[in-house]
């Protein structure tokens, strides 16, 4: 066998050890560490600013402001995720252990993308825009589902015996 020849085992495995020593090692993997729940944090508190405005009526401007900082946080978490990516799997998106939610994660970005060029371009009216927003929102929320399934894979793997 090659030296580079993964084992059917270690092709299932999430991480091979070498990718799990430059994970640990990495600051990147902190970044992401803080970043995936202050996302959440941002994503929550403007998921309740945009129900408000479509209930009521009120506070259009703190809904945008709040959907416009989880957009800038979403950004940050993609390009550091894409450095952690490189430095972990040697590509900067779209290793095979993530594929699948690096794809997804270009959708959730395709729809906050599209809410800020609305916003921008005056194309919407502003329900429409906090339609929008839901919508990036769902995906959002389909996306952080896909990546703790794998952080719980991972975690079942380094529990595993050797």
């Amino acid at each position: 066998m090659k030296p580079s020849a993964q084992t059917s085992s270690d092709a299932a495995a999430l991480y091979t050890p070498a990718q799990r020593a430059r994970r640990d090692a990495s600051r990147w993997t902190l970044v992401q560490g803080l970043l995936a729940p202050f996302q959440f944090l941002v994503f929550l508190v403007s998921l309740a600013l945009v129900m408000r405005y479509l209930l009521t009526g009120t506070g259009y401007e703190a809904a945008t402001l709040s959907i416009l900082a989880k957009t800038g946080v979403l950004y940050l978490i993609m390009v550091t995720g894409a450095i952690w990516e490189k430095i972990v799997f040697g590509q900067y998106l779209f290793a095979p252990a993530f594929f699948w939610e690096d794809v997804f994660s270009f959708a959730v970005i395709a729809l906050h993308t599209a809410y800020v060029w609305a916003l921008v371009a005056e194309a919407m009216t502003p329900v429409a825009l906090m339609w929008l927003a839901l919508a990036a929102y769902a995906a959002y929320v389909v996306n952080a589902g896909q990546f703790l399934l794998k952080l719980r894979a991972a975690r079942l793997q380094s529990e595993a015996p050797a």
